[in-house]
């Protein structure tokens, strides 16, 4: 499926990590030079301590002769022959909507977030459904024309793992580009983790990796901080441990209390995954070991 983006807004976007080494930047150019790509951005990064080299280059779609089908077949063509086995490139379409699943649980203000921006147009990509394991949202998910999945994990005749089997089931059937967890207050399976790798993507309350876990705005407090943010990081089975994509913070004091930090803390949520949403499904961020690049 395709979107109306207008012809001349159509991108072709080209990431690529691999080891660093002399030539790259010309490889690249000389191939999308031959292919007649008219280029629109291009960003770089040389990593010195790993020794990596991240790219992003957007193009005309417009100007490049052939579908995005055959222009992968000559780059993989060239990349098999002039870049090192361990390059790691993906060459995507921004005229073909990115798919996205969000998995809740009670607290809303993510969750209309990101709906809102998809209502008004400013989110790069479809809500195509949210899964809630409480009923508390459904009605208002269902507002904004998005079907609500209620998957409960308090059923004590469905165990914890066939909950996340049904959760698995409905997020695969969309083949969505991002997995949300917007404020989902569960832990996804070791094998959900691996299965939706580089998909899927938490806001965590805290500035990792300070506070990981439940009740940070707890533990922030206690602590007496001064400050408090949010972080949105790909999920691993490693808890609050996956690569960050995006975090901010929020200044505090000693008049504040629990439900201050909270309050306050609810709007660093939602404009830092809303950030990292927008960047992954824009194919901004480059993952390598466990870091990020994002060309923002």
């Amino acid at each position: 499926m395709e979107s109306d983006i207008a012809a001349a807004d159509r991108r072709y976007i080209l990431t690529l990590g691999c080891p660093d080494e002399t030539g790259i930047v010309a490889r690249i150019a000389g191939f999308l030079a031959d292919a007649g790509a008219w280029i629109t951005e291009a960003a770089y990064h040389s990593d010195a301590d790993s020794n990596w080299f991240f790219t992003r280059q957007a193009v005309r779609a417009d100007s490049v002769a052939g579908s995005i089908d055959e222009l992968r077949a000559r780059f993989a063509t060239m990349a098999a022959d002039q870049f090192h086995p361990n390059t790691e490139w993906r060459l995507t379409d921004s005229g073909t909507p990115k798919r996205v699943v969000v998995l809740v649980s009670r607290e809303s203000h993510c969750l209309i977030d990101l709906l809102g921006r998809a209502e008004r147009g400013e989110f790069p990509g479809e809500i195509a459904a949210v899964i809630g394991n409480h009923v508390s949202l459904g009605e208002l998910t269902e507002r904004f024309g998005v079907p609500f999945h209620l998957v409960p994990f308090d059923d004590p005749q469905v165990s914890r793992s066939a909950a996340f089997d049904r959760v698995a089931a409905i997020v695969d059937a969309h083949e969505p580009d991002a997995v949300v967890l917007a404020r989902f207050m569960q832990i996804l399976p070791p094998h959900l983790c691996e299965q939706w790798s580089r998909r899927a993507i938490n806001i965590h309350h805290s500035f990792l990796p300070s506070f990981v876990g439940a009740r940070p705005y707890h533990q922030a407090f206690a602590r007496g901080v001064k400050l408090i943010g949010a972080t949105c990081h790909y999920v691993t089975a490693e808890l609050d441990a996956g690569p960050i994509i995006e975090q901010d913070v929020i200044r505090v004091d000693h008049s504040d209390h629990v439900a201050d930090m909270v309050r306050q803390g609810r709007d660093i949520e939602t404009m830092v995954l809303a950030r990292g949403v927008r960047w992954h499904l824009e194919d901004r961020v480059l993952v390598h070991g466990g870091k990020t690049v994002v060309f923002d």
